[in-house]
């Protein structure tokens, strides 16, 4: 089955900083009904959306896919809602200095890339935002690269190689067992007939 690709995403931020925010605040549980993906973008940090400031209702930052968060992002819950909701929105990577390990493992099966780069990056990079950068994730060159005061500034992130396959190749899962059909099949063929599935017990193990 195929998944969006993707490469890299260049976007300017929004920038929501506060440390261990939790699946629940992402997508309150009264949202988790649902079992499609219509209709989650609304729902996303819907508790927190009258907070004065709050960037999800600036106008302004509408249609940016880059989020830069605070440090153990999607804490919590397993909820698989909340990088549905997140991708729902508009966003395509999220930047921070730490994930929580299910969140990002759920982020990345989604296709919403999670790029943990390290604290002093992080901190420049956080240094930069009032100038409003544009910020790159590239998930092809395992970095994330803006231009700020000191001029261009990069910094490496790990993705998980199998996820990082699947989403440069545009599958998922299924799409890359399926991609390796004729090798399963060439495999199969050397297979004796008395050991295939279904010929009966293997000499010498349980009967």
């Amino acid at each position: 089955m195929t998944v969006p690709r993707f490469t890299q995403a260049t976007s300017r931020a929004v920038s929501i900083l506060e440390a261990d925010v939790d699946t629940d605040q992402i997508i309150p549980a009264r949202f988790l009904k649902t079992t499609t993906k219509d209709g989650l973008a609304s729902a996303l940090f819907a508790d927190w959306r009258d907070r004065p400031g709050f960037a999800l209702e600036d106008a302004r930052l509408a249609g940016r896919s880059v989020l830069v968060a605070g440090p153990n992002f999607g804490c919590g819950s397993s909820r698989e809602h909340a990088p549905w909701a997140l991708a729902a929105w508009g966003f395509k990577a999220i930047v921070a200095p730490s994930f929580a390990d299910i969140f990002r493992s759920n982020a990345l099966g989604n296709g919403l890339v999670t790029a943990a780069i390290s604290p002093a990056a992080y901190a420049a990079l956080l240094a930069d935002l009032a100038g409003d950068p544009e910020v790159t994730v590239d998930l092809a060159a395992l970095d994330v690269r803006w231009v700020g005061e000191r001029g261009p500034t990069s910094a490496r992130f790990a993705v998980d190689p199998f996820r990082r396959r699947l989403l440069l190749d545009g599958v998922d899962e299924l799409g890359y067992l399926l991609s390796l059909a004729s090798d399963i099949a060439r495999y199969e063929a050397t297979i004796p007939p008395d050991r295939a599935v279904g010929a009966g017990p293997v000499p010498g193990g349980p009967k």
